[in-house]
């Protein structure tokens, strides 16, 4: 995370369940994937749905932290 984490970030997290901890984290990895989706469509504005899809999922196969 570019940003460091405040003291009160960090007392949400540790109030959160671990449902709701992975439930966020699930949330947020389809949020990027479809924001990645959106910019891949807006540089390709040529592409079929299936060409962006198939960028989408090469991408987001190879992401490393």
């Amino acid at each position: 995370m570019g940003s460091k984490l405040t003291p009160e970030y960090v007392a949400v997290l540790r109030r959160m369940s671990g449902e709701n901890k992975w439930r966020a984290a699930f949330q947020l990895y389809w949020s990027a994937r479809k924001l990645k989706e959106a910019a891949i469509r807006e540089q390709h504005t040529d592409w079929t749905a299936e060409q962006v899809q198939q960028r989408v999922k090469e991408i987001f196969l190879h992401v490393r932290n």
